[in-house]
């Protein structure tokens, strides 16, 4: 009897392991059979946090509108970290351990995406940051892959921004308007170390003499002080590096007249929401950024733009580019990969050569200072420069591309002090 028992309990074991088995089988054939869950995160509210969503959702709906990633519809979940990095930290663990997504994008701030990339280490998901610029990400994945290697990122790190800005600036202000003298105005901010340590370094060598460099708090509201010191300074141009305060400091150059044209880089500026938010204040100000909209900088760079501006009634600004790009990316490293395992799509991103809507885009190896940063400069990324004029964005650099020249508005003096 004891014998016959065992063994009945030993074939229970069998059919119970087997229907275990069989139930995990139908389990996971629907999960390969079902949606990609890929996680978008900013602060929507904000311009450049819009910015992100409109460009994930644009590619989403191109994506499942052409049949998905192998027949597989993607499915855009949302979270808003509402500019803090422990609702960031906290969206970040719900969205791979309870929503199950293969890949996060997105993230403005800096300092939110510092916060993130040790978690996606940890929770081994790939994610791809496209709106925020510190170099220590990048440095992050260096000092620290494999481990960190789930980190990617399609915007321009803040040193390559700054070279970007720098050859502009030398092109249209040293060179066509015979400009000299400059202040560096920027944020106190994660991104704006690099940012400042490179451009007092490269403009003095394009003949760009950097009077003072000068912080802001992010919380600045009157920057009257700040434009008045200028002014005294006699500088020709203000050289700018603003992302979280874009609006301010713009609105205020208007409407206090002060007689320098501002360049550089303004996050925010990249959108044509920002001539309605400044009240057309901005006419003038000069933008570095990822692409325009009348700039052909790889095949899909004009068609995104128009179909952008069609689906959202405004033009994308960097973050919609490089959020748009990171979509993509994604769908091929999945589609190459032929599953959604966190270490095969990595392995697919690293050998990306992808020609999106901002560019040729490769990505930096374990051996580069900046990790999984976009490799920056002729034949891969390379970036506009786009003014403010009457209302529209126009491409002004570079020459090869661009068939705009400077425009001044009234109060600022076109020619070198």
């Amino acid at each position: 009897m004891t014998k016959v028992h065992s063994g009945l309990k030993a074939l229970s074991k069998l059919a119970l392991g087997g229907f275990i088995a069989a139930a995990m089988s139908v389990q996971a054939s629907a999960a390969d059979d079902g949606p990609i869950r890929i996680g978008v995160m900013a602060k929507f509210a904000q311009i450049n946090g819009a910015a992100i969503l409109n460009g994930a959702t644009q590619a989403v709906e191109e994506i499942n509108g052409a049949g998905g990633v192998k027949g597989r519809k993607i499915e855009l979940i949302q979270y808003d970290d509402q500019g803090s990095a422990s609702d960031a930290t906290l969206a970040f663990q719900r969205a791979v351990r309870q929503d199950q997504v293969s890949a996060m994008v997105g993230t403005f701030l800096s300092e939110i995406a510092i916060t993130l990339t040790p978690w996606a280490a940890r929770l081994k998901v790939p994610y791809i940051v496209t709106g925020a610029g510190a170099d220590q990400v990048g440095k992050l994945v260096h000092d620290n892959y494999p481990a960190y290697k789930y980190v990617f990122r399609t915007i321009l790190p803040a040193s390559s921004t700054a070279d970007g800005v720098c050859q502009s600036v030398s092109d249209l202000a040293v060179k066509q308007l015979k400009y000299k003298r400059a202040v560096l105005m920027t944020e106190d901010a994660a991104w704006t170390k690099s940012y400042d340590e490179a451009l007092k370094t490269c403009l003095p060598q394009h003949g760009l003499d950097v009077a003072e460099t000068i912080k802001v708090a992010t919380d600045t509201s009157d920057f009257t002080p700040i434009f008045q010191k200028i002014e005294a300074m006699k500088a020709d141009v203000i050289v700018t590096g603003v992302g979280i305060i874009g609006n301010k400091p713009v609105v205020q150059w208007a409407n206090q007249q002060v007689p320098m044209l501002l360049m550089g880089y303004n996050a925010q500026a990249g959108a044509s929401s920002f001539w309605k938010e400044t009240s057309g204040a901005t006419q003038g100000l000069v933008t570095f950024t990822a692409a325009s909209q009348d700039s052909a900088l790889t095949p899909k760079t004009v068609p995104f733009g128009e179909a952008y501006l069609k689906r959202f009634s405004t033009t994308p600004a960097a973050h919609s580019y490089a959020t748009y790009d990171a979509i993509y990316l994604l769908k091929n490293a999945i589609e190459k990969a032929g599953k959604t395992d966190a270490d095969a799509i990595v392995t697919e991103l690293e050998k990306a050569d992808f020609v999106g809507a901002s560019g040729r885009i490769v990505f930096q190896g374990p051996n580069d200072p900046l990790t999984h940063d976009m490799k920056f400069g002729k034949d891969f990324v390379t970036g506009v420069a786009i003014q403010w004029q009457d209302g529209k964005q126009v491409a002004v650099w570079p020459s090869d591309i661009a068939k705009n020249k400077i425009a001044f508005p009234a109060f600022v003096n076109s020619a070198p002090k």
